[in-house]
């Protein structure tokens, strides 16, 4: 099966479909961590907003803990590896190195939920 023949006509468009299908996987994926949050924090799971102390005191999930991600491998002690740990920032990059960074320190369960506004329930 080769390349179709039209491929410079449709190269224009490649990028943006690409680009729509990862902005849909990735809220199709943020939906389905939504739906698991209750069922982590009824499992003793904390929710950790790894943003800057001001753009957390400009807004957050009630109750979440605020450790900034340039913090997160020195106050990690601060959590229980055992428990699930939900990561969230502004758009889910932060929270994603967080998780990485989690995940290498031994930590069981680890979730990146994106948005902190992902962690809200409605």
């Amino acid at each position: 099966m080769g390349l179709p023949s039209n491929l410079p006509e449709l190269q224009p468009y490649l990028f943006s479909a690409a680009v729509i299908a990862f902005l849909l996987y990735r809220a199709r994926r943020y939906r389905a961590i939504k739906r698991r949050l209750p069922e982590l924090i009824k499992e003793g799971g904390v929710v950790v907003d790894v943003r800057s102390a001001g753009e957390f005191s400009a807004g957050s999930r009630p109750g979440s803990v605020n450790i900034p991600l340039g913090e997160l491998s020195k106050r990690a002690g601060e959590l229980n590896k055992e428990k699930p740990v939900i990561l969230c920032c502004a758009s889910g990059a932060r929270s994603g190195a967080g998780a990485g960074i989690l995940e290498k320190m031994g930590f069981k369960t680890v979730v990146n939920a994106g948005p902190w506004q992902n962690t809200l329930q409605n």
